[in-house]
């Protein structure tokens, strides 16, 4: 699967974490390596092996300057391409920094994100073009946070609808909650170029149905609609949301959090920003200072409060996504699937697994798995609305899945 995730590219880090020329370092740790990021004297974003070639010392300590990253034990200097560019403690006529090179990635820029392509150049696609990469920046946001657990449990928590009736209930007073009046959604998965989608579908009346329709991109990302909320009314500002889960290694996951605006006479305001992230629990007082990591935590059990679990919401968890993390967390750094019991609302889950199989199977042989193309995906979107009953869902959907951007 190492070598799946390597055939796409993905998210390093937000462009937020190197905003100018030559700004200190970050550290990044993706699919299992030790990387550093630094934005360059010209604004290029290098992606390069965290230790110097010499005797490796830790390049986030190193100097971003010139147009390099130099090492700050003997003055070794690297170029955004892992370039060894000076070598001072040789002799000036040594040649030696010529054959002296570190693993260096290439990486584009979109949507607040630094990408990096982490595969054989031989076969490297073109870089993606979703539309919330289109989207201005008026009308977008993005965030991001570290989640202790084997990615797969992450995505499979972010493509599974029905979990929303039960994990997010943060009213238990109020019964007329649209998620309350069907407990038991049924799911159409359709596969796709990309991926699948799929929609789950709601009976909350005798006329009426609610329609919430997903996106799955391979490998590690999902969209999807977040114009209904959970009492049926229409939100004001109209998203698409998303999420990109990026494996640190096999027991960590970063996750990128995305939310964009539908509609394009409607823009994004900080001040509606700051209270989706903190109704989500992803403030900046949610984090542990410095870090991507929560304050709520399992080592601290999420900070579950059991009165408020018995009288007002059914975890007593605050933050929409915390309670995500703390029961992915909480299956272990890796699910044990062996003794699972799957059911008829897990059929979104049974796709992601069989085709995140398929891609293996298909990168052992030599071949591209789904979704190498991203132009497959150029111009798909997540929705959800509600519709006369027993409408065909792909009918109602057909304008609403699409692109506007």
């Amino acid at each position: 699967m190492g070598n799946v995730m390597r055939r796409y590219w993905l998210p390093a880090c937000l462009a937020s974490e190197v905003p100018e020329p030559d700004c200190p370092p970050v550290r990044v740790r993706m699919l299992g390596e030790d990387l550093v990021a630094f934005r360059d004297s010209s604004g290029v974003v290098g992606l390069v092996d965290a230790f110097c070639a010499h005797r490796r010392a830790p390049l986030f300590f190193g100097r971003n300057e010139e147009c390099g990253l130099r090492c700050v034990y003997h003055g070794w200097k690297y170029d955004a391409s892992g370039q060894c560019v000076d070598l001072p403690s040789e002799p000036e006529i040594s040649q030696m920094r010529r054959h002296v090179r570190i693993t260096a990635y290439p990486t584009f820029e979109g949507g607040g994100v630094v990408w990096t392509y982490m595969g054989p150049e031989s076969v490297r696609p073109d870089v993606p073009d979703y539309e919330w990469l289109r989207v201005p920046s008026s009308h977008f946001r993005i965030s991001k946070v570290e989640q202790a657990c084997n990615y797969l449990q992450a995505v499979e928590g972010g493509i599974d609808t029905a979990h929303s009736s039960f994990l997010h209930n943060n009213d238990l007073a109020n019964p007329n909650q649209l998620r309350l009046y069907d407990k038991h959604p049924v799911l159409d998965v359709e596969l796709t170029d990309y991926g699948f989608r799929y929609v789950g579908i709601r009976h909350i009346s005798d006329d009426q149905d609610y329609l919430r329709g997903y996106q799955f991109i391979m490998p590690v990302q999902k969209l999807q609609g977040n114009f209904v909320d959970f009492y049926g009314n229409d939100h004001e500002t109209p998203l698409v949301y998303g999420h990109v889960w990026v494996p640190i290694d096999d027991e960590h996951t970063m996750i990128y959090n995305l939310s964009y605006t539908k509609d394009p006479s409607i823009a994004l305001t900080a001040e509606f920003f700051e209270e989706d992230e903190r109704s989500n629990g992803r403030a900046p007082e949610h984090y542990v200072p410095g870090t991507f990591r929560l304050v709520r935590n399992l080592s601290n059990d999420f900070l579950v409060d059991r009165d408020v679990q018995r009288t007002r919401t059914y975890t007593g968890i605050e933050g929409g996504n915390t309670q995500d993390v703390a029961i992915q967390e909480g299956m272990g750094a890796i699910e044990e699937r062996s003794l699972e019991f799957l059911g008829t609302t897990d059929r979104a889950i049974v796709a992601c697994r069989m085709l995140l199989l398929e891609a293996a199977s298909e990168v052992e042989r030599g071949e591209d798995p789904r979704g190498i193309d991203s132009a497959a995906a150029h111009d798909v979107r997540g929705a959800d609305l509600i519709v006369p009953r027993d409408q065909p869902w792909r009918d109602a959907m057909k304008d609403v899945l699409s692109a506007v951007w």
